[in-house]
C-alpha cells in the first residue's frame, strides 16, 4: 500500500559553499494531493528547502524521500523522471516562443507523441487561459497568464509533486487570487503541491498544512486555518490579523 506522504524531507542540514548553514535540521512532510505552504521571514530558509527537495543543492545531512524512495543527493533530472517539477521564481516563459511551444518543452523527456498529446491536452483542462492562448507568442500574456504556463509545463510530465517558488512575486492582488485558484486546480488533479510564499496569510487561505520556518527549523506546522487563526503566530509572521469592517 502506498504511503499518504509523496515527498518528505528529515534531519536536513544545507547551506551554500562554505557559509553556515541555512537549513539546520529541518523535516518536513508533504501528503498526496494536498498543498502544503511555508511560510516565515526572509532569510528563514523557505526557497533553500525547494533547492534541496529538487536536487539543485545537495544537503550535507538528513534524508529526502519520493514515494518511499530514498532519493538523498540525486540531481534535478533524476528527481524530475521520479516525478517531481520545480517552478523557478520569477517568470521563465520563453517569451519569443508560443504557449505551445513553451509548454511542450515541458515535455522533452516524452518520446511518446500520442502520450505527449494527453498530456498536452490534460493540462490544457486545468489551465483554460493556456487552452485559448495556444498558438499565442507567451511574451504578450499578462504576468498572471504567464505563471500558468509555467504551471502546465511543470505538469506536462504529470509529476506527483510539484514545487512552486514565489509564484505571486510581482503580480497584482487580482493576478496573484488567480495564480492560487490554479495552484487548488492542480491538487484539485491529485497534484501535491509545495508552495514557499511571501504573501503568508493569502497562500495559507489556500492551503492544506502550513509550516512555519524560523532560523531554518520548522517552528510550527498544522492544518492551514489553525494558523491562521492563532494571533501570536498572525502577529509575529503573516503581518498581523486582518482588519475587520
Amino acid at each position: 500500500m502506498a504511503s499518504d506522504v509523496i515527498l518528505e524531507l528529515t534531519d536536513i542540514e544545507a547551506g551554500y559553499g562554505k557559509a553556515a548553514l541555512v537549513l539546520r535540521g529541518l523535516s518536513v512532510q508533504v501528503p498526496r494531493g494536498t498543498v502544503v505552504c511555508l511560510v516565515g521571514p526572509n532569510g528563514a530558509g523557505k526557497s533553500t528547502v525547494l533547492k534541496v527537495a529538487s536536487g539543485l543543492l545537495r544537503p550535507r545531512s538528513g534524508t529526502i524521500r519520493l514515494n518511499g524512495e530514498d532519493v538523498t543527493g540525486q540531481g534535478p533530472q533524476a528527481l524530475l523522471r521520479a516525478g517531481l517539477s520545480h517552478v523557478l521564481q520569477g517568470h521563465s516563459v520563453f517569451r519569443e516562443m508560443t504557449v505551445e511551444e513553451n509548454v511542450m518543452l515541458g515535455g522533452y523527456s516524452v518520446a511518446d507523441q500520442s502520450l505527449l498529446a494527453e498530456r498536452a491536452d490534460f493540462v490544457k483542462t486545468i489551465f483554460p487561459v493556456v487552452a485559448d492562448r495556444w498558438a499565442q507568442t507567451a511574451g504578450l500574456l499578462s504576468g498572471g497568464q504567464q505563471k500558468q504556463v509555467e504551471f502546465a509545463r511543470a505538469l506536462m510530465v504529470r509529476p506527483d509533486v510539484v514545487l512552486l517558488d514565489e509564484p505571486s512575486m510581482g503580480l497584482d492582488p487580482k493576478k496573484t487570487t488567480t495564480v492560487f485558484e490554479q495552484v487548488a486546480r492542480m491538487r484539485d488533479a491529485g497534484v501535491a503541491v509545495l508552495i514557499v510564499e511571501q504573501n503568508a496569510r493569502r497562500a495559507l487561505e489556500m492551503a492544506d498544512i502550513g509550516c512555519v520556518l524560523d532560523l531554518g527549523k520548522v517552528f510550527t506546522s498544522g492544518p492551514a486555518q489553525e494558523l491562521l487563526a492563532d494571533p501570536k503566530l498572525s502577529d509575529l509572521y503573516l503581518g498581523g490579523r486582518p482588519a475587520t469592517t
